[in-house]
């Protein structure tokens, strides 16, 4: 029914993570929208599961996903934009443009074809219709290219100018660094050590077993100050992050939306098998991968696109080996290591995503009506 009504050109339709959260490439593609369309030349719209916890959103129109609304909005947007899959319900029309942003610039983690033997093979049905339907599949690097154009079921436009929640990663905003800090009620003169591992198929917990009093005593003598830990687990952990994280200036921050945020403040980043690695190698800042289970990890999960010593960030198998690799870390070989692994992988990020983005969804808005009505004419 609503396929009937006409597209509405300046609409723009978002959703992040199937509705559950305001974060990831959309969230930042959408604050760029809003902050260089002084005239509110678009339509903004966002879905979520639980749109009444979104009213602190300024600028945008909230629906609740499923609901009659969100189908309406969905069918007349000219331009859909989202970082994951969409669903056989998601029929796309004649001349809408569908921007796939994906959830990471690079990815330890092999994806789609590449892992199609531990992917379910409804996901990979699904995955395979995506990409037909799909328009622009944004890259943020020379390797995700390659990656793309092999697993990806897509021969379309790669978009090879960065991934755009990365770009607040290289202004330096004090005043956003401070706003987060405010949220988590911490004092901005304290450091952040922010643990974000990835989940596991069994939901095992021992794995999580970092200790957090050693780790914040060795880091207060390598890099001095007052320590607070953040730990970030995957949203498939929520219910149970309770269980796991404990201990003095420790906090439980997996319900925090925007993950990029919790980079910007971090000092150092403590990660597994997570594509967190590569958007915290633009900030230069120390990076350590805890992967006691590697072996398992590997033969039960997931194969990996890079052998984890061919890797920049610096990787321990239980948390002796993790306080020693803390103690011995030298600032000026790893800064060395990541320069070099950049410009291997052929890094686009440039803190310039948003705005090139921008400047295609004003032609594919507004240049490609005008040359029709220049036809027609």
């Amino acid at each position: 029914m609503f396929n009937c009504l006409p597209i509405q050109k300046n609409k723009i339709f978002f959703f992040s993570y199937y509705g559950s959260q305001y974060g990831c490439s959309p969230k930042y593609i959408t604050d760029y929208i809003l902050k260089h369309d002084p005239d509110g030349q678009f339509d903004v719209v966002w879905a979520f599961n639980e749109p009444e916890t979104k009213q602190q959103i300024n600028g945008i129109k909230r629906i609740k996903t499923m609901s009659l609304r969100y189908f309406y909005e969905l069918c007349t947007a000219k331009v859909i934009i989202t970082n994951f899959r969409t669903t056989d319900l998601y029929k796309k029309r004649k001349n809408q443009y569908y921007i796939q942003t994906w959830h990471s610039s690079l990815r330890l983690k092999q994806i789609e074809k590449d892992a199609e033997e531990a992917l379910p093979p409804h996901y990979v049905q699904m995955a395979k219709k995506d990409s037909v339907k799909c328009d622009l599949l944004l890259s943020g690097c020379q390797y995700s290219t390659e990656i793309f154009k092999r697993s990806f079921w897509y021969n379309g436009e790669i978009f090879e100018h960065g991934t755009p929640r990365n770009d607040v990663l290289f202004q330096g905003d004090r005043g956003g660094k401070n706003e987060v800090y405010h949220r988590l009620k911490i004092s901005p003169e304290k450091k952040i050590v922010l643990y974000a591992p990835t989940f596991r198929k069994n939901n095992n917990l021992e794995i999580y077993d970092l200790d957090y009093k050693n780790i914040s005593r060795d880091l207060e003598a390598k890099f001095k100050g007052e320590w607070v830990v953040l730990v970030k687990l995957h949203p498939h952990l929520i219910s149970k992050s309770s269980q796991l994280i404990y201990g003095e200036n420790v906090m439980d921050v997996t319900s925090y939306d925007d993950i990029q945020e919790l980079l910007m403040i971090a000092d150092v980043l403590i990660s597994d098998y997570s594509s967190l690695m590569f958007d915290f190698a633009i900030t230069k800042r120390p990076c350590f991968l805890y992967v006691p289970d590697v072996k398992e990890y590997i033969s039960q999960e997931r194969k990996l696109y890079f052998d984890l010593m061919e890797l920049p960030f610096i990787s321990a198998a239980n948390n002796q080996e993790l306080l020693k690799k803390i103690d011995e870390f030298n600032e000026e070989e790893y800064k060395e290591r990541l320069t070099a692994f950049l410009t291997h992988v052929g890094s686009f990020e440039n803190g310039h995503a948003c705005e090139h983005l921008l400047n295609r969804i004003n032609s594919v808005c507004f240049n490609e009506t005008r040359s029709e009505m220049n036809e027609a004419v």
